[in-house]
């Protein structure tokens, strides 16, 4: 099959549309004929090896973590999807090397969700990491809950998107931080109130709007970020990082409760997600969808960052 493969690390000059061997499917796997891919900051990293203390890797390496497509094949023990089924998945196995800049991706059944019906192979396909990551952090490790207020930092990315509308979904007010010429998009999203973190101190805004705090904190970027958000967390509150373990005290003062997010696949809840998609309370914003063989200068755009919502490949 074609995929965009990596033979040895480093920068987007090691990125090359080549021919690697199909996936094997197990029996309980489901071969993913691959429409969509999303692009998340995780590829660029494992392009360069940062992961590499994390998962074994097996070269070449095919980069990308997110899927929407269709059925071609399942194993004999999967009972729940049959060729031809629309799917999404994320697609992160226990090593790195058959990734989603490919035609085909096989994945455990229990990865696997029907794609959402009311957007394409490519919208579905940017929504499964980063929309995990989003639900992961706000049903199961902070369990939001109506009338509650979330701030979210980094909040008109892709995690971020997700995060303010999941917020939202659940009740929550939502106060999200960008900068000032993305606060529109962000009240489309749901937010009540917008910081821009590059003008002001988003403690002190976020502490003269809410004198008692906020109930939760959705942090992407660890650091000193993270470390000064535990002053706008209510006594009691949460406050969860993507970034960072809260292993320090300083993350349980005043009885918070800290918690870390490395997501995980779960195709039950790419479920719910879809449910929201067709329902109309999670949208898929997609800046811009690139053909799978101009997969480096998508990861370009990406690395540069403040890209607003999701970047796609579209897989012919």
């Amino acid at each position: 099959m074609r995929a965009i493969a990596l033979r040895d690390f480093g920068g987007n000059d090691r990125l090359e549309l080549t021919d690697v061997e199909d996936p094997k499917v197990g029996p309980d796997f489901v071969l993913i004929r691959v429409r969509g891919a999303g692009l998340n900051p995780v590829d660029w990293k494992v392009r360069e090896g940062k992961h590499e203390g994390r998962f074994p890797h097996v070269f070449p390496v095919v980069l990308g973590w997110d899927a929407a497509g269709v059925v071609e094949e399942v194993g004999p023990a999967v009972t729940r999807f049959a060729s031809g089924d629309e799917v999404f998945a994320y697609c992160r196995k226990h090593f790195v090397g058959e990734g989603t800049y490919a035609e085909y991706v096989s994945v455990p059944e229990d990865f696997v969700a029907r794609k959402p019906e009311t957007i394409d192979f490519v919208h579905a396909g940017a929504v499964p990491l980063a929309g995990l990551t989003a639900f992961q952090a706000l049903v199961e490790a902070t369990a939001v809950r109506s009338g509650e207020t979330v701030l979210v930092h980094g909040a008109a990315g892709g995690v971020g998107g997700f995060a303010v509308q999941i917020a939202r979904a659940r009740g929550a007010q939502v106060i999200g931080t960008a900068t000032s010429p993305k606060h529109e998009y962000l009240k489309e999203l749901g937010t009540s109130e917008e910081i821009d973190y590059s003008e002001v101190d988003f403690v002190e805004a976020v502490r003269e709007s809410r004198p008692g705090g906020v109930d939760v904190v959705f942090d992407l970027f660890g650091g000193e970020t993270l470390w000064r958000s535990v002053e706008v967390v209510a006594d009691g509150g949460r406050i969860v990082s993507l970034a960072d373990p809260l292993t320090d005290d300083h993350y349980g003062q005043r009885g918070i409760r800290p918690a870390y997010v490395f997501v995980r696949p779960s195709g039950s809840q790419l479920a719910e997600l879809a449910r929201l998609v067709d329902g109309g309370e999670l949208r898929v914003e997609l800046e811009e969808s690139y053909p799978l063989a101009e997969a480096a200068e998508a990861l370009e755009r990406l690395e540069g960052g403040r890209v607003r919502g999701k970047l796609a490949l579209e897989v012919p």
